[in-house]
């Protein structure tokens, strides 16, 4: 584990969110008011980031991060380049310009895609393993900018001659580079360019494996990464509330609805979907894959489908599992997204080895609560005692 302690991010929902999957019941509009509440709510609990997602049911995610960074402080925004989409040239000038924005605060999620359909549709009529030979040509290309250099490329894929940019990013380095890829491709493409690996909320001995067939590919290229997780969360004060919270979540989805989108997950040539989609096979009787690893999410929802279920210390048990196995960056969400990311920060929060990569230490970790009749300060009931902190060593710095 990182002597700096973990980082963790929320999730900005730009395709919908609401207090139930598979229905309108319960939704919400999801617009700049919306985000921004969410957004501001991450910036003051004390969260590292936010990831904004990508794809065609999401609003696109470098026009919501640069109308939300002039409205937070200190938060991140991990923003996805999508090669194949974007020419490198042109992510690079966009990954530039939203930094100096940002005044520093980008980071970038490069998405090859796992949808074919999907990328066909944006008129991207490439197989697997040739999308990610475009993303390792792209890579190339967009990380030589970002670091000064002129550069001319003629690869298999794209090519350019003379390239530069004008203006560089804040203190003239790249933005980190986050990447998930579960096939031997996308292994591949990490292990030569990325700075951390992304893997969603798998069993911990499946992400241990993963993470060592990382390990060694980006040693046989002399290098080392950093690695991160991709999970939802439903924590409530007790473990029955939590699973009840987490039965209501999927209490208005049919057998129609889990059967179409488990159909739709199989035509995906992604291999980190069908490892998802394998966990649990579509099956409300398989849900709890691994002690507090819930795969609910997952019946409906593509890509991140595990959600760790439970009351504070027991997520903060879990989280410290994965700790154990490298990752020190935690990508959570949950429903809806405003609330989730109070309660996770307040309930969990004190229990972590975080980072204090923001400057601040979690500013609910100081508050004493409404002041009571008489003007005294409320304390911590007689009798009653503090949840064990899970690791509590606390690093300084900005681990960007």
């Amino acid at each position: 584990m990182s002597e700096r302690g973990a980082n963790f991010l929320w999730f900005l929902p730009t395709s919908g969110d609401g207090r139930y999957l598979g229905t309108a019941l319960g939704s919400r509009p999801v617009g700049l008011p919306y985000l921004r509440q969410i957004a501001q709510a991450a910036d003051a609990l004390g969260y590292f980031g936010v990831l904004l997602p990508t794809g065609r049911h999401c609003e696109d995610s470098w026009m919501v991060a640069a109308a939300l960074a002039p409205l937070t402080e200190r938060l991140r925004f991990l923003v996805a380049a999508r090669p194949g989409l974007l020419s490198p040239t042109l992510a690079a000038r966009m990954t530039a310009t939203l930094d100096r924005l940002a005044d520093g605060r980008v980071l970038i999620n490069v998405v090859t895609g796992g949808d074919s359909a999907e990328s066909r549709a944006d008129g991207v009529f490439l197989d697997h393993d040739e999308r990610y030979e475009v993303t390792h040509e792209f890579l190339d290309i967009y990380r030589a900018l970002l670091g000064g250099e002129d550069v001319t490329r003629h690869g298999a894929r794209l090519s350019v001659e003379g390239a530069r940019l004008a203006r560089l990013p804040v203190g003239r380095r790249a933005p980190p580079l986050y990447f998930g890829g579960s096939s031997d491709a996308g292994i591949a493409v990490a292990a030569a360019f990325v700075d951390k690996y992304l893997t969603w909320g798998e069993p911990p001995a499946q992400v241990a494996d993963k993470i060592a067939r990382v390990k060694a590919a980006a040693a046989g290229k002399g290098r080392t990464l950093t690695y991160g997780i991709r999970l939802h969360v439903v924590v409530r004060e007790t473990s029955e509330a939590a699973w009840a919270a987490a039965n209501a979540l999927i209490s208005h989805l049919d057998d129609k609805a889990i059967e179409g989108a488990q159909q739709a997950f199989a035509r995906m040539d992604s291999v980190g979907q069908q490892r998802m989609a394998a966990l649990h096979g579509g099956r409300r009787d398989r849900l709890e894959i691994s002690p507090n690893l819930w795969a609910g999410v997952g019946l409906v929802r593509g890509g991140a489908g595990t959600a760790l279920v439970g009351d504070p210390p027991t997520v903060a048990a879990r989280i410290a599992e994965y700790q154990a196995l490298g990752i020190d960056t935690f990508i959570m969400s949950g429903y809806p997204h405003l609330e989730e990311a109070y309660r996770f920060a307040e309930l969990v929060f004190p229990l972590l080895d975080r980072s204090k990569a923001n400057g601040i230490a979690w500013r609910g970790a100081v508050g004493t609560g409404e002041t009571i009749f008489g003007g005294s300060a409320p304390s911590i009931a007689p009798g009653a005692s503090r949840p064990p902190v899970a690791n509590a060593r606390l690093a300084h710095g900005d681990s960007r």
